[in-house]
C-alpha cells in the first residue's frame, strides 16, 4: 500500500464548529460539508460538527445530501444550489431542504409533490451568481407562499467580500433586510434568516437566526493576512520517503531537468503527485516539505505519482515520514503557504485532493 494519506484531526473540527458557533450565537450553525467535506470526508466531518455545535448541513449537490441520509444522518439538510427541475422528486426522497431563485423551479417543486416542502429563498445581494434581484424577491416569495405544497422556511444570500471589504458587506445586509421586511409587510413570514460564511462571522457579525460556515470548520483562515489563532487546521498530507540516492552538483532530477543540485546531495523520492493534489507549481516556487523537522525543498518538477525532495547531506532514510500540509516538530506547512505559492486560495488547495489518498480520521 502506498504510504500517502491524508489525516484528519477530528478533534481540531470539533473545536473549530464549537468555536464559530459561540461567535455565531444566538444564531446556530449550519455546517458546510459540500465538496467532501472541502476535502477532509463529508460524512465523518457532518457528524462530528454535529455533534459539535451545528444543528443544519448544507451541500451543493443532490448526490452529496444523498450520501450524508445513506450515512443515517437525519439533521436537515440545505441544498445550497438549485438542482435541474428533473432532481425535484429526489429533494421529496432525501428529504432536503432546497434553495430556490427561479420560479420555473419554484413551479416544478411545487407539481411534484402532494406534501409539503420548506424551501429557502436565496436573494443576490452582489454576489451576483445565483439568487433572485431584490426587486422581484416578493413576486417569487408570495409565489411560494400562494403554492399549497411548498412553504417558504428561510431565505439567506451570500457574502462576496466578507473576508476584506466590509462596507460592501454591510450593504449586502441592508439590501437583504430591506427584502425581509418587504415580505413580512406582505403578511409572509420569511422564515430562518443567514447571510454569514465563516468571514461574515468572523468579521462582519449581521443579525440572523442562522449562519453557514464552511472554511472555518478546517480550521482555515478566510483571509491570510487575519488569521484567527483560534481555528486549528484539520488536514495533514503525509507521506514517506521510498528511495533515496546520492547525486552530484549539477544533477537535474525529474521532468524537464528544470533545476541543478546547488552542491552534492542526498535526493529524496516520495510517492505522491499532481493527481494526488500536489500542485506543479510547488516545485516551481520554492516549495518545501517537511522531513525531520526540517524544511526541505523541491529538488526538481512535481510528477504525476512522486515528488523529489533535495535534503543536502542530512541524514535521509527510507520510511522516513514527509509532511507536505501540517505540522512536523516545530515547522508548519500551510494551506495558505500552498496557496500563495501556487496564485490560488486555501479552498482550492483542500478541495482538490486526490481520492486515491486514504483519510486516517484521527478523534
Amino acid at each position: 500500500m502506498r504510504p500517502s494519506r491524508i489525516e484528519i484531526d477530528l478533534g481540531a473540527i470539533r473545536h473549530n464548529v464549537a468555536m464559530l458557533a459561540a461567535e455565531a450565537a444566538p444564531a446556530t450553525v449550519i455546517a458546510v460539508v459540500k465538496a467532501n467535506g472541502y476535502g477532509h470526508g463529508d460524512v465523518p466531518v457532518a457528524q462530528v460538527a454535529l455533534d459539535s455545535g451545528a444543528t443544519w448541513l448544507a451541500v451543493a449537490a443532490v448526490e452529496e445530501a444523498a450520501r450524508l441520509r445513506e450515512a443515517d444522518i437525519e439533521a436537515p439538510i440545505l441544498l445550497l444550489s438549485e438542482p435541474p427541475s428533473r432532481d425535484a422528486g429526489a429533494i421529496r426522497e432525501w428529504r432536503l431542504t432546497p434553495s430556490v431563485y427561479r420560479p420555473e423551479f419554484v413551479e416544478a417543486l411545487a407539481a411534484a409533490s402532494s406534501e409539503p416542502i420548506d424551501v429557502q429563498l436565496v436573494v443576490d445581494t452582489g454576489m451576483h451568481r445565483v439568487g433572485v434581484a431584490p426587486e422581484r424577491a416578493l413576486a417569487l416569495a408570495a409565489a411560494i407562499d400562494r403554492a399549497p405544497s411548498l412553504r417558504l422556511a428561510g431565505m439567506w444570500t451570500h457574502f462576496a467580500v466578507a473576508e476584506d471589504d466590509e462596507a460592501f458587506s454591510r450593504d449586502q445586509v441592508e439590501r437583504f433586510e430591506t427584502v425581509a421586511d418587504q415580505i413580512r409587510d406582505a403578511g409572509i413570514d420569511p422564515g430562518l434568516l443567514h447571510l454569514s460564511n465563516s468571514a461574515g462571522v468572523l468579521h462582519i457579525r449581521p443579525e440572523a437566526t442562522m449562519a453557514r460556515v464552511g472554511l472555518g470548520i478546517y480550521g482555515l483562515h478566510p483571509d491570510p493576512a487575519r488569521p484567527n489563532a483560534a481555528l486549528r487546521p484539520a488536514m495533514r498530507l503525509v507521506s514517506e520517503v521510498s528511495f533515496r540516492q546520492r547525486l552530484p552538483a549539477g544533477a537535474r532530477p525529474s521532468y524537464g531537468r528544470r533545476r541543478p543540485l546547488p552542491k552534492d546531495s542526498t535526493v529524496a523520492t516520495v510517492p505522491i503527485g499532481y493527481a494526488d493534489g500536489v500542485p506543479r507549481l510547488l516545485s516551481q516556487r520554492d516549495g518545501e516539505v517537511l522531513i525531520g523537522g526540517v524544511r526541505r525543498p523541491f529538488a526538481g518538477t512535481v510528477t504525476m505519482d512522486q515528488v523529489v525532495i533535495d535534503c543536502g547531506d542530512d541524514p535521509i532514510e527510507v520510511g522516513d515520514e514527509v509532511v507536505l500540509l501540517g505540522r512536523q516538530g516545530d515547522e508548519e506547512i500551510t494551506a495558505d503557504e500552498w496557496a500563495e505559492l501556487t496564485d490560488t486560495i486555501s479552498w482550492e488547495i483542500v478541495t482538490r485532493m486526490g481520492e486515491r489518498l486514504p483519510r486516517r480520521y484521527l478523534r
